[in-house]
């Protein structure tokens, strides 16, 4: 599996991103997708079902595919998956194959990415049912003290999304959460992940060198110690 090194800004959430000396870039593929994990050089990477890409049709290929890659030696990590209020199949067949996937996740050692969307109740009420072993990272998170706090009591990690955390408003969120849960996204945006870690740095006030030390430190924990 590819790791990061230390200095490196670490992009934990990418579409499409090119190898840029100095940012780790985590890319997330999808067994939908024509892009293979073969063609993904120079890159850490992902692989799941997204819900706006599954349906009744396609749902049992998809996770067939998903189990496929699960044992590839550069997976560093189950996902995206989740459940999405506004667009998707049913919830009924977001949660089946959310949990297939989370299973997978489980029995592979490998974290899980999520993507949530108005289901905090539904991701909440999985993680009680399922009880993972394996760590659960959202992504894009832009959500309110609250609710960080439900998440991270239940042993979750958060990935900003990149427009949000880009925005005065998000520095008080920051802020109240531990900096041993967090991590930072571009998410396959224009923006430059290390505008983002100069923003958050200035928000938490520390440098940015000490940022890419604590995200460094949290990648560890979540994406490599986990695995052995």
């Amino acid at each position: 599996m590819s790791i990061p090194l230390p200095g490196d800004y670490i992009d934990i959430h990418t579409h499409g991103a090119e190898p840029v000396p100095g940012i780790f870039s985590v890319e997330n593929l999808m067994p939908h997708e024509a892009r293979a994990p073969s063609g993904i050089k120079g890159l850490a990477f992902t692989f799941g079902i997204h819900p706006w890409y599954v349906n009744e049709l396609n749902h049992i290929s998809l996770i067939k595919t998903v189990k496929e890659i699960a044992g590839n030696p550069f997976l560093s990590a189950i996902g995206e998956a989740g459940f999405d209020k506004l667009q998707g199949p049913s919830p009924d067949l977001q949660k089946i194959v959310f949990e297939e996937q989370a299973i997978i996740a489980e029995i592979s050692k490998k974290p899980l990415i999520i993507h949530c969307v108005r289901a905090w109740d539904e991701l909440i009420a999985s993680h009680k049912i399922l009880k993972p072993l394996m760590p659960w990272l959202i992504h894009g998170f832009r959500g309110s003290l609250q609710l960080a706090e439900q998440l991270l009591a239940r042993g979750m990690y958060l990935s900003f999304w990149y427009d949000f955390v880009l925005r005065p408003e998000s520095a008080d969120l920051l802020r109240a959460l531990p900096g041993g849960r967090i991590f930072l996204e571009t998410d396959g945006s224009d923006a430059d992940i290390k505008d983002i870690y100069n923003k958050v740095s200035d928000d938490l006030n520390i440098t940015s060198d000490e940022l890419k030390n604590i995200i460094y430190s949290n990648y560890i924990n979540v994406f490599t110690l986990k695995n052995e």
